[in-house]
This record gives structure tokens, C-alpha cells and sequence, in this order.
């Protein structure tokens, strides 16, 4: 198993933000200045196309940190962020499918891609989430007993994040949201979720129908779940309507 190798620290208002690798894998670490040992883990995803530090997911990080007291952790998905990427591999060709498909107005071949690449990324995503969840864990500072959550990540950040929260028994409460094409393999990873779930629907979304949406929220096997629509789309809707308080009563902080 890889350790965490710190590689850059600042803080500001409270929060400390350290740049991380395990292994090969960029990620990046906010903590309360002054929080308490083995407090609990959140992960956030970043939305396709984007990265760790993204500036939305970025000031929902330093909140949940600053306010809640929460570990909270980003890693850039394969070929995103600090990530390699070449123009030779599959990736890069998926990238230039979907952008010639946005360019066409060619919403079915750009579904189809979509989902192709999503599949492809998430099945090393999973993994790699999984792996920095161990070595983080195996600081003394967050240790192995830490309650964990899975933040959110609009998009590509549920696609992902789904599928972990299927398979990671540490997961113990999510926040998921909708903006992307929902393939069977979604579903069937939803329907194996019992956790709390709230879900956040960007309602008028310019790709994904929001019928697949309510699909994959229906999926949830989840005794407590929640529905969450704002207008926009999933680059444009804002994280407004969610219960503020629902990582942190499930997590252990209220």
C-alpha cells in the first residue's frame, strides 16, 4: 500500500490545504487548523473536465472544513488535473468524440461516448479513491476508525461516485447529483446503496434528460433519501435547497 506524501501546505480563515500523492495519484487534503484527531472523512468529486481544486467544489471543501469540522478530500480523476494525458490513448479519442458531438448537436452519439468514457474512467477512479482512503486512514492524525462520506460531484462526480459507494462499506452517507447520461451499470450500482443519500437535480440540463435523473434517484435501495431539483444546468446549478446539517448528523459532528 502507498503512504501519503505531503507536497505543499497553506491555510487561510482557519483551514489548512495540503497537496498530497499516493503513489502517482494527485489529491489534496482541507483540515481545520484546530480540529480534533479522527474527525471524519468527506470525499468530494469534481465534475468532468475539471480538477481537484476547482473553484466551486473548492469553496464547498473549505465550508465543510471550517464549518463542520470535516477531513475533507479531492483527487484529480485519471487524464484530469495534474494527471498525464496523451493524444495517442483512448481517453483523448473519447474527449474528441464528445467534443465533435457537442460541436454536432449530435445528442445521441454524444450520450454514447459519454457513457463509453465515464465507465472506462470510473473503473480506475474507484480504485484510486479507494486506495487514498487506506492511506489516509493509516495517518495517526485520521486514523482507521474516521466515519466517512462521499461529498457530492455533479456529473462525473456521480458517476464515480456512485459506483464507489456501491462497493466502499466505509461509506456511511452520500451526496450525489445528477447532469450526466445514467447507463445500466449506474442503476444497478444505485440499487446496491442502503446509505442516507440526498441528490441534487439540475433541472434543465441541455444534455442529460432529467428523467434519467429521477431514474438513478429512484434506484437508491436507501431508506433515507432525498430529492433536491434547482434550475440550470449541471455546470450552472448551485448547491442551494441541501440540508446543511445531513454529512454532519450522519457523520458523527451534531
Amino acid at each position: 500500500m502507498h503512504s501519503v506524501r505531503f507536497t505543499a501546505e497553506s491555510s487561510s480563515d482557519g483551514v489548512v490545504e495540503r497537496d498530497f500523492l499516493v503513489g502517482e495519484i494527485p489529491g489534496v487534503l482541507w483540515a481545520p487548523a484546530s480540529g480534533a484527531d479522527h474527525a471524519p472523512i468527506v470525499l468530494v468529486g469534481h465534475n468532468g473536465g475539471m480538477h481537484k481544486k476547482a473553484p466551486g467544489l473548492r469553496a464547498r471543501a473549505l465550508h465543510a472544513a471550517a464549518a463542520w469540522g470535516f477531513n475533507v478530500v479531492a483527487i484529480d480523476a485519471p487524464g484530469h488535473g495534474d494527471r498525464p494525458r496523451t493524444d495517442e490513448d483512448e481517453d483523448e479519442r473519447a474527449r474528441t468524440e464528445i467534443r465533435q458531438a457537442v460541436t454536432a448537436r449530435d445528442t445521441p452519439r454524444f450520450a454514447a461516448a459519454s457513457v463509453r468514457f465515464t465507465a472506462s474512467l470510473a473503473e480506475q477512479a474507484v480504485a484510486e479513491w479507494r486506495a487514498t482512503l487506506d492511506a489516509l486512514q493509516a495517518l495517526p492524525q485520521i486514523g482507521p476508525d474516521a466515519p466517512v462520506g462521499y461529498g457530492g460531484g455533479i456529473s462525473m462526480g456521480t458517476a464515480i461516485g456512485v459506483r464507489l459507494t456501491a462497493v466502499e462499506p466505509r461509506i456511511t452517507a452520500a451526496i450525489f447529483g445528477g447532469g450526466f447520461f445514467v447507463d445500466e451499470p449506474v442503476i444497478t450500482a444505485a440499487r446496491q446503496i442502503t446509505v442516507p443519500v440526498q441528490f441534487l437535480l439540475p433541472w434543465d440540463d441541455e444534455h442529460a434528460d432529467r428523467s434519467s435523473g429521477l431514474a438513478l434517484f429512484d434506484a437508491f435501495a436507501s431508506a433515507e433519501k432525498t430529492l433536491h431539483a434547482n434550475p440550470g444546468d449541471h455546470r450552472t446549478v448551485r448547491w442551494v435547497g441541501l440540508d446543511d446539517t445531513f454529512l454532519s448528523r450522519h457523520l458523527g459532528r451534531v
